[in-house]
């Protein structure tokens, strides 16, 4: 029997063409989060199970997460999420550590959800985390490098919202409908205010508090508190539109207070694209004295669905800057490597006609075509050719490169 040719389900394949999307991302990504300062660190896929279980969530750990026993007994899973990690990575080192600490990390996380657009179970993940700063300066820090994000994407304003909320805010409403249930379920509940209808998320929220009618006026038109107005305030005055939402809640237990998320607006993905909040007390889970800290994540897929909708996804090109065809059994090793201090080249020696080998470069997308073949070698005169636009023009080997690299530079700035 034929083995299968997918992937594990909810996992994907990246082909060259697929890759470049993703190496986009990651570009930008890394490039606007160290503009502010932020450092990238890494870490192990495994975690031991136990450091999800003290603040993740219980859906998560529960339903979610790819968890299993190690030859040696471990109860260990691969990482759900990196906010765990890092905080134990600060714990370990907490006193040799520069504070603020700014880190980023840009890497794969594995969750057993349904597989659904934007969501898969293995993705690839930016996480952003502020570590020894109380102020709203770290909320809007957080909110204007999100902000930035989708604006070096492209992105206008108009194509996306963001919303902030405060867990302290949401405890004490909770508290003053007088909760029948523990806190996190409640705030689990409000988590999916926007998923249920009214009649049911009412039926649920009577099972969890003595008067629901409390909690539910504040979710519908409540106001917010003064903290989360200046982070607002703050956030206006750099020019970034941020709303109040009393029912955002983030599904973490390990939030500790304002919460914020980024939406699409695109009437057809018109959902959450990625969000964060600040989570004071994860470090000291670790034995060690507590860290104001802050974060967000943000993964491909969704970001991907994003750029997609909005039709912000750039023309991404073959690595290959030019593909060498061959017309005979000639030695072209030394001349290749000449090309290659300037240039990425590939060289068929399938000693193919030379119309496939033609169809081959095109195929993979490599704009520029070389034929060299005797007569080529003997007069120092190549054939040139533009595969996108057909233009064909002959050139000495010196030429070349500038050519191309000429064409790339043009080709970068439109």
């Amino acid at each position: 029997m034929a083995l299968n040719t997918q992937p594990y389900k909810g996992a994907r394949d990246f082909y060259p063409e697929d890759l470049r999307l993703r190496k986009y991302i990651f570009s930008v990504w890394r490039e606007v989060v160290q503009k502010f300062g932020y450092e990238e660190y890494d870490a192990p896929v495994m975690e031991p199970i136990e450091i999800y279980k003290a603040k993740t969530g219980q859906e998560i750990v529960s339903e979610q997460t790819y968890s299993f026993t190690d030859r040696g007994g471990r109860e260990v899973a691969l990482r759900p999420e990196m906010t765990p990690t890092v905080s134990r990575m600060v714990a370990a080192k907490r006193q040799e550590l520069a504070y603020p600490l700014r880190l980023f990390n840009i890497g794969a996380r594995w969750r057993y959800e349904r597989p659904q657009k934007g969501r898969y179970r293995e993705f690839y993940q930016l996480d952003v985390d502020l570590f020894g700063l109380e102020s709203i300066n770290a909320e809007v820090e957080m909110i204007q490098i999100a902000d930035t994000i989708l604006k070096r994407f492209g992105a206008k304003p108009s194509d996306y919202g963001i919303r902030v909320n405060s867990r302290k805010l949401l405890n004490e409403k909770i508290a003053s409908a007088g909760p029948k249930a523990e806190v996190n379920e409640i705030i689990s509940l409000i988590d999916h205010y926007d998923k249920l209808s009214t009649g049911e998320f009412q039926a649920k929220l009577a099972g969890l508090v003595e008067t629901p009618e409390t909690l539910m006026s504040f979710l519908e038109a409540g106001e917010p508190n003064g903290e989360v107005s200046k982070i607002i305030d703050a956030s206006q005055k750099l020019g970034i539109e941020v709303g109040f939402a009393p029912s955002l809640a983030r599904g973490f237990d390990y939030y500790t207070d304002v919460v914020f998320e980024m939406f699409d607006t695109d009437p057809s993905n018109n959902r959450a694209m990625f969000g964060g909040g600040r989570y004071d007390g994860l470090v000291g889970l670790f034995g060690v004295q507590a860290i104001p800290t802050i974060g967000f994540a943000m993964g491909d897929a969704m970001i991907a669905e994003f750029l997609k909708g909005h039709k912000l996804v750039p023309k991404l090109v073959s690595e290959t800057d030019l593909y060498v065809a061959l017309t005979g059994e000639i030695d072209v090793d030394k001349l290749v490597n000449e090309l290659r201090q300037n240039l990425n080249v590939a060289v068929d020696y399938s000693g193919r006609k030379l119309d496939k080998q033609i169809k081959a470069a095109d195929k993979k997308g490599i704009k520029w075509l070389l034929v060299i073949g005797e007569n080529e070698l003997e007069s120092g005169q190549f054939k040139l050719k533009n595969l996108a636009s057909g233009e064909e023009k002959l050139t000495s080997l010196e030429q070349i490169g500038s050519i191309i690299k000429s064409d790339n530079d043009g080709t970068a700035n439109q």
